[in-house]
């Protein structure tokens, strides 16, 4: 017997990182399935089948039954929405809700009675019911409960991730009412192997996304102030960390830049609203404020470490290995590998930025950087290996760090460099 999923008509509101990968396994389980975006160029690279964020390959999108599209009037048909949207902060680091609110006017323009909306940006606890419901209702005429349903489905998509995939990583479902909740569930169940963990409420399952990015921030700063706190004793982390792993219990984070597009931006959503209901958060803050100074303090240890071989700053050369916020993603999104290089030239020195999975383009947009190949990379008295990509990584150690002049200085932030493989005139400092 046909059940009223089979019969779904879906639409997935935003084809990034998230709403991409979503869209494509939909459309092996719904017949009639629409991914919509604004930006005419993401979808003209995706018709070409390119996929600039390297989450789908050439294959899924040739053989794709999704159509694509930037105009809103092929939404008029759909039963089930899925909004995807970005969910940034602005330059005050407060919730930057423009794209939720544009998406959801345009959904609310081809809202019909019967349809439900599924919200998967991440949000504060309350933001589907207090801002998307009364957009809804106000521009498509109809009533939440009603005329129209609407749900949360945190996205757990970690970008570059192949092994923890959407279909094997466990989707958080809610929704407002039970009947309308079976029918989220059913849609992700058809696609989500792993299953669905039906929360109790929107508002739950909201928090619940927003605490996993932000116990995950206050864990790695955690490590950034062991980090400072080991430089002064002169003591390697890694080191500490390789042996306090040995106890069974011990949670492995490490050290490092903190960016994009969730852990850097995420807790900031909660904080906001913690502090609308009357509260001000200590711990959350004071392990953002650790992880976004981490880029002045590599930025400093590395002048400190060229000063120190009486190398003038206004005549030394650094080569900055990795721009994006992450290892093997061309993401640059909130990348806190600008701020160091910023430092730097502040300071008077000459930095080149290699990045071979970063978009040279929109390097040049976001941040100004002009990429450069490796063969750029000559006479440096500095290298920062800030980002780990694997093209980096499977490089020899002598390879990597032929660029350098005699007695130059390397700053490895994430430790791939093994000190007794380095040359005995190199220093090298890590995190």
């Amino acid at each position: 017997m046909t059940t009223h999923s089979t019969r779904e008509r879906v639409c997935v509101v935003g084809l990034g990182y998230v709403g991409l990968p979503v869209a494509l396994a939909l459309a092996k389980k719904y017949a009639h399935c629409v991914g919509f975006d604004i930006s005419q160029r993401r979808v003209d690279e995706l018709r070409s089948g390119v996929d600039s964020t390297r989450e789908a390959d050439a294959e899924d999108l040739r053989s794709t039954g999704l159509r694509l599209t930037t105009s809103d009037h092929d939404l008029a048909d759909a039963t089930f929405f899925i909004v995807t949207v970005p969910t940034p902060i602005d330059a005050d680091r407060r919730p930057d809700l423009s794209a939720v609110r544009h998406a959801t006017e345009t959904v609310g323009r081809h809202l019909s009675p019967g349809s439900i909306v599924v919200y998967e940006s991440t949000v504060y606890p309350g933001l589907t019911e207090e801002l998307c419901v009364p957009i809804l209702e106000s521009v498509s005429g109809l009533t939440q409960g009603t005329d129209f349903f609407v749900g949360y489905s945190p996205e757990r998509i970690n970008p570059g991730d192949k092994e923890h995939t959407l279909e094997k990583t466990t989707k958080v479902v809610a929704a407002d009412t039970p009947e309308s909740l079976d029918r989220v569930a059913t849609l992700y169940e058809s696609i989500v192997t792993a299953g669905t963990f039906r929360a109790a409420s929107i508002r739950v399952a909201e928090a619940a996304k927003i605490i996993e990015n932000t116990q995950r921030d206050l864990n790695i700063a955690l490590m950034n102030e062991l980090s400072l706190i080991f430089d002064r004793l002169g003591i390697r982390t890694q080191d500490v960390l390789a042996a306090a792993s040995t106890k069974w219990n011990f949670l492995r984070f490490y050290p490092g830049l903190v960016g994009g597009h969730c852990i850097g931006v995420d807790p900031y959503y909660l904080t906001a609203k913690a502090e609308a209901v009357g509260y001000h958060p200590q711990v959350i803050l004071a392990g953002r404020r650790i992880n976004d100074s981490m880029s002045g303090f590599i930025a400093q240890r590395l002048v400190k470490m060229l000063a120190r071989r009486g190398k003038p700053l206004n005549m030394a050369r650094v080569g900055v290995l990795g721009l994006t916020f992450k290892e093997d993603v061309p993401d640059l999104r909130n990348s806190k590998v600008p701020d160091i290089v910023s430092e730097l030239e502040e300071y008077g020195v000459q930095v080149l930025v290699n990045d071979p999975m970063a978009d040279p383009a929109d390097a040049m947009h976001e941040y100004g950087i002009q990429l450069r190949q490796l063969d750029a990379f000559q006479q440096l008295d500095g290298v920062i290996i800030a980002v780990p990509h694997a093209a980096y990584r499977s490089r020899p150690v002598e390879e990597l760090l032929a660029p350098l002049v005699d007695a130059g200085v390397v700053v490895d932030v994430r430790s791939i460099l093994s000190p007794g493989t380095l040359p005995r005139n190199i220093e090298c400092w890590s995190l």
